[in-house]
């Protein structure tokens, strides 16, 4: 067996822990469901191999990387966000960049292992449904093919860590979902946006605001655009009861739709910051949204 064969077994052989699975994998579909439908293009196997072992060889050295900055004077005590593992490869027509966050500092060791076990368990899902679509290309001939994936932190204050984890698929256009954690580093709660509530009213209340900012919008610029049932044949009418959100330094809620989720392609990804005052006697408490 050659050293590249060994790479790759050792990559297969990687499990996601069985109660991250079923979570992960309907990430994976709801990214590709939210996609546009594209042709697919082969010549793409030797780009495989090469990501595949570059990934390999990146989560095998990761435990080591870990333990080596958790020996940084002061630096086990700050929450930070690094990328430990990266897949990088890249060719005329073919590329691939996938970079998965890892989180360090959390005083909720069980927590932040969950997470970062999450954070693996999705690229490595991604990864797996990318090589079934090679094997796909193959019936097909030219073309480009492009995949990343990565992450931005948009908030990092004494109490609130926002995550935003990104996947991108780039066939001709590109689509772009967007995943968040946001995660209380005091208490080390995990914040989902039903908890920030005292019932499920968020739901018509902020679709209610999103709506009429949606009109706002489009009379005041021509060239803002969303999808509407007079022009389109259906259009935004309601957030999901888990909706794509975080909160700003500022304390703000933020609701986020995907790429062609509610708009035209060139809108891009869509976000809506809430005003306070429109949820105000429906939070839980002023802890989180100020």
């Amino acid at each position: 067996m050659s050293k590249l064969d060994k790479l790759k077994k050792e990559y297969d052989s990687i499990e996601i822990p069985p109660e991250l699975e079923s979570v992960v994998n309907d990430a994976v579909r709801r990214s590709k469901e939210k996609s546009p439908k594209r042709p697919v293009f082969r010549n793409w196997m030797i780009g495989t191999a090469a990501a595949a072992a570059i990934f390999v060889g990146s989560i095998n050295v990761s435990p080591s990387f870990a333990q080596a900055m958790g020996n940084v004077p002061f630096l086990g005590s700050i929450v930070q966000v690094l990328t430990v593992h990266e897949i990088v490869f890249k060719e005329e027509r073919f590329s691939a960049n996938l970079a998965t966050p890892t989180i360090t500092g959390l005083a909720d060791e069980e927590l932040q292992a969950s997470l970062n076990e999450k954070y693996l368990a999705e690229n490595k899902a991604l990864f797996d449904e990318f090589q079934e679509e090679m094997k796909d290309m193959e019936e097909f001939g030219g073309g480009h093919l492009g995949v990343d994936t990565g992450y931005e932190v948009k908030t990092d204050t004494e109490r609130i860590l926002s995550i935003g984890r990104y996947y991108v698929n780039t066939v001709g256009s590109s689509s772009t979902t967007f995943t968040y954690d946001t995660i209380d580093k005091i208490d080390n709660v995990l914040i989902t946006l039903p908890s920030l509530f005292k019932d499920e009213l968020y739901i018509p209340v902020i679709s209610a605001y999103i709506e009429t900012e949606i009109e706002r919008q489009m009379k005041a610029d021509e060239n803002i655009v969303y999808f509407t049932e007079e022009d389109f044949g259906e259009g935004f009418t309601t957030i999901e009861a888990d909706q794509q959100f975080y909160i700003t330094d500022a304390g703000k809620l933020v609701i986020s739709f995907d790429k062609y989720e509610i708009a035209p392609g060139y809108m891009g990804m869509i976000t809506f910051e809430i005003p306070t005052e429109v949820v105000t006697d429906l939070l839980v408490s002023d802890v989180y949204i100020k």
